[in-house]
């Protein structure tokens, strides 16, 4: 996405700073300019980095989204059963969106807000994400831990549709409640509804 110009702590800066000023102006209202003073760079900087504001909202998603999965990846890899593997997924997935409030804004409502051909560019990012949450799913359905009839796809977009309306609540009411606190019982609610009872 970006121009193939070298990664380093400017890019890193430029990333950060996008993420609190999307999050406090929304994607519309973040101009380049404030990102950069933000980032504490000049303007033309951005543009070394990112071909326009869009590439930049989609090489953020791909930065800190690919940072997320690979936590989560590293935690799912400590855990022996799949009923285990999904409860660290949860976890994780409340656990980084809420030491990252500026982060669950964007991903939760600024990037809802973009173009079909951004949000198809999102799509393709959350793919490395979806296929854990089957793996997870497979592992369940071989060890006879989840139901062998499970439709795996189903099940993904029940997963991920309980997690995603589970963190847009939490960001719609100003973080009020605790997020990993929630981790557990919607659990136990997903593993009900999968397991091979």
């Amino acid at each position: 996405m970006t121009k193939g110009k070298k990664r380093g702590p400017k890019y890193d800066k430029i990333i950060d700073a996008a993420v609190k000023v999307i999050a406090e102006h929304g994607y519309h209202q973040a101009q380049v300019s404030k990102i950069a003073k933000a980032a504490g760079v000049a303007d033309g900087t951005i543009y070394l980095y990112f071909k326009n504001k869009e590439d930049l909202l989609i090489s953020l998603f791909q930065k800190k989204m690919g940072s997320f999965i690979e936590k989560t990846e590293m935690e799912i890899l400590l855990q022996k059963s799949p009923d285990e593997m999904l409860l660290s997924l949860i976890q994780m997935h409340f656990k980084q969106l809420s030491e990252d409030y500026d982060l669950a804004i964007v991903t939760q409502l600024e990037l809802r807000q973009t173009n079909k051909q951004l949000r198809a560019k999102i799509g393709d990012v959350l793919k490395r994400y979806l296929a854990l949450v089957d793996s997870i799913l497979q592992k369940g359905k071989e060890s006879s831990v989840f139901d062998e009839s499970l439709d795996i796809r189903l099940a993904r977009q029940m997963i991920f549709g309980t997690l995603d309306e589970t963190v847009t609540n939490w960001v719609m009411n100003d973080h009020k409640f605790d997020l990993v606190a929630l981790a557990k019982p919607i659990h136990r609610l997903l593993i009900n509804g999968l397991s091979n009872k």
